[in-house]
């Protein structure tokens, strides 16, 4: 199966959305399709050997709508904006000829046009700038469908026919030529401020995108040179100065500086940058002269990749969103259906069948459906839009949706709570002094690719210990190290190198209980123990708030590690964790996850190693750390930019508050419906308040979304 993202231009509505979806579905070498009335995108799954793109666009192209594989670039999106306002000061004009005398009725003074005037008047308000709206009702008509225009155009035409049928039939009539202008123009003003916010929707993505530099300063030679970007090489080397704007994703090979990652990560405060650290294209360079070998281009650097995750989950439509579409399928013919017979039992019970049609027509116009379709996209847009900036990638729309109802999260402890980096803890020796222990320690371990000798070099370095690499350095395979130093043979051992039980080996193993890992300093030759030194993984600060901030949300926590049972169970105690499991193999995270879940959790995994990925995915929802592995990354719904674990109930946050602005959205957009279609069919609501509640509950849905943007998260600034 292949997937891709088709632009679809014409839709207004929930019922568009519904149409294009049923025309695509019912195709049988589509798997799915899913399509976006915020984001204009349909994505679609097909087989490409049963149907090709071309016949996909034409399934679209008959339903109503055009359809291309060409994204609206923001000078066209600007354009159609342009336009659109042009028409809506153009109608507004034409309108308000009609408009302004209703004011001045209340106090008898009657300042109406002419019968005449107003059809000259409203003539071309309702066939001129009204014309979007028959072509897109005939398209529905034809597809034996119903959307937002048909009912717009069915009730504004009755209004208007009605007052050229009373316009020749009465020498002084009251007529609605008024009420069909103000209708038109109205639905033009709401879906021009709905397209305006939709445009700022996209903001996130556009300051993403902006932030890509043009030019590269590239060194060939010797020599350095501007150059397109788009003319960089894999291993080409760049040079960036004091304050400019790293151009592609790379490994320094010289120099140290600090850089702005902010706007990629979240991170407010400058990170520092050294020698094989890598840097992010697009973060801003500190006050250092660097340079950085090319490691990633186009596509493939962490920006294209972060503006895609965020494309892609504003794409996605979340699971609420099939209620909502189940009900706009059977809501414009229900609405028909409501509105004949509002006119047809209003006639019938008091024989005026002009009053019958003008109660018709408010049926047909508050009940524009909209607002329901725009309800869920727009949340959903705005909060990956929010999210993405604190550092959170929201991969998919069902994973900001399930985030707000997680009753558990399960961490993994090794570079999730942990630093993932091991320290020393203690030296412990009768024999030797610290600085001693500490240089013979060194002195083997110099060279070494260990996470624990790179523990033994900074602790050296640290102390201002000078060491020399000892000779004859060999692996102990399952026991440790050796290496000869001035003519003695040491070894740096596990505790299976013994046999037997010293006063000092069971004190060492007494560590391991609380967590620490043990080695031991020995002369080989005479199998003595002339020290400890114990380690351990430092536990990030912000693990502490971060267990604090889920447990003040009700959430329970886990610790899910393969570490030994004495290790987890010291971060536990110490970070408060409600509940551990050690000791787990890679194939087993999967299923304790499942054990959870079947105790009536919605559980959240987050890891960041290759061992986790199988738990990520079987998790409800999976997050991982980016500074983890790809294989971790790519199975986790959501990706948290920095190492920081704050990062968790700020997502958790941010999916709370979306929820929240989707309920919100659609309880605005169905309670239009269900006061306004009972006022309306009993004569309390006239066509124009109609009309003017109708555009008004669009504008108000999208309005309400863009609230999101005031969200803050709390790991700013934060490590």
């Amino acid at each position: 199966m292949k997937s891709l993202d088709i632009t679809v231009k014409g839709m207004t509505c929930a019922s568009c959305v519904g149409r294009v979806e049923r025309v695509l579905n019912k195709n049988p070498a589509i798997n799915e399709a899913s399509v976006n009335l915020a984001t204009e995108k349909a994505r679609v799954q097909f087989n490409p050997k049963e149907i090709k793109v071309e016949e996909i666009i034409s399934l679209i192209e008959k339903a109503g709508y055009s359809a291309s594989l060409e994204k609206e670039t923001k000078e066209e999106k600007d354009e159609v904006l342009r336009k659109q306002k042009t028409n809506l000061i153009l109608s507004s004009l034409l309108t308000l000829p009609l408009v302004l005398p209703m004011l001045f009725e209340p106090f008898g003074i009657h300042l109406m046009p002419p019968p005449w005037i107003q059809l000259v008047l409203a003539t071309p308000v309702q066939f001129w700038f009204g014309s979007y709206f028959y072509k897109s009702a005939w398209s529905a008509v034809k597809a034996r469908s119903g959307n937002m225009e048909l009912l717009v155009a069915l009730g504004t035409t009755a209004a208007f026919t009605l007052s050229l049928y009373l316009m020749f039939k009465e020498k002084m009539p009251h007529l609605y030529f008024e009420s069909s202008a103000v209708i038109i123009t109205l639905v033009m003003l709401g879906k021009y401020f709905e397209a305006r916010a939709k445009m700022q929707t996209l903001n996130a993505i556009k300051s993403l995108e902006a932030l890509r530099p043009s030019t590269a300063r590239v060194i060939k030679d010797s020599e350095e040179k501007m150059i397109p970007i788009e003319e960089l090489e894999l291993n080409d080397l760049i040079l960036i100065k004091p304050g400019e704007r790293i151009p592609v994703d790379g490994k320094i090979i010289e120099g140290t500086t600090q850089v702005d990652e902010s706007l990629l990560t979240g991170e407010s405060l400058p990170v520092e940058k050294k020698v094989s650290d890598q840097v992010i294209g697009a973060s801003i360079n500190g006050d250092g002269v660097i340079k950085v070998k090319v490691t990633a281009l186009g596509t493939e650097t962490m920006l294209s990749k972060i503006i895609r995750m965020v494309e892609d989950a504003q794409a996605e439509k979340a699971p609420i969103q099939r209620l909502v579409d189940k009900v706009s399928s059977w809501f414009v013919p229900s609405v028909l259906l409501i509105a004949l017979l509002t006119i047809i039992i209003t006639a019938l019970m008091n024989g005026n069948w002009e009053e019958a049609i003008v109660h018709g027509v408010s049926v047909l116009v508050i009940a524009c459906p909209c607002a329901l379709g725009l309800a869920t996209p727009t949340s959903i847009m705005v909060g990956t839009g929010v999210a993405a900036r604190a550092g959170i990638l929201i991969k998919d729309a069902q994973s900001l949706e399930i985030t707000h109802s997680v009753t558990t999260v399960a961490f993994d402890k090794t570079g999730t709570l942990t630093e993932g980096k091991p320290a020393i803890s203690r030296l412990v020796s009768h024999e030797l002094s610290e600085e001693k222990f500490l240089e013979i320690l060194a002195s083997i371990q110099a060279g070494s690719e260990h996470p624990l000798a790179h523990a033994v070099i900074a602790k050296a370095q640290s102390k201002g210990i000078s060491y020399q690499g000892a000779k004859d350095v060999k692996s102990l395979p399952g026991l440790g190290v050796s290496g000869a130093i001035n003519g003695t043979l040491y070894g740096i051992v596990s505790k299976r190198f013994f046999t037997e039980d010293s006063p000092l080996l069971k004190e060492a193993l007494a560590y391991e209980e609380q967590g620490e890992t043990v080695s031991f300093l020995v002369k080989i030759d005479e199998r003595k123990i002339l020290g400890t030194v114990t380690f351990k993984d430092t536990i990030k600060a912000s693990s502490y708030q971060t267990v604090n901030e889920l447990h003040k949300q009700g959430i329970k926590t886990l610790i899910l590690s393969g570490d030994n049972y004495g290790s987890v169970k010291s971060v536990a105690q110490e970070l408060g964790i409600d509940e551990i499991r050690a000791e787990v193999l890679p194939e087993h995270k999967a299923k304790v996850i499942e054990e959870i879940k079947k105790r009536g959790e919605v559980v959240a995994m987050i890891g960041d190693g290759v061992n986790d990925a199988p738990a990520l995915v079987a998790a409800d929802v999976g997050i991982a750390m980016s500074t983890g592995t790809d294989v971790a990354v790519q199975s986790a719904g959501i990706t948290l930019m920095r190492g920081n674990p704050l990062l968790i109930p700020d997502a958790i946050s941010v999916s709370k508050r979306t929820y929240n602005k989707i309920k919100q959205n659609l309880f605005w957009a169905f309670i239009y419906n269900v006061i306004g279609i009972p006022l309306a069919a009993l004569g309390y609501l006239n066509p124009i308040i109609a009309g003017g509640a109708m555009a008004f509950s669009s504008v108000s849905v999208v309005t309400n979304s863009l609230l999101l943007r005031s969200w803050k998260a709390k790991s700013s600034g934060r490590k």
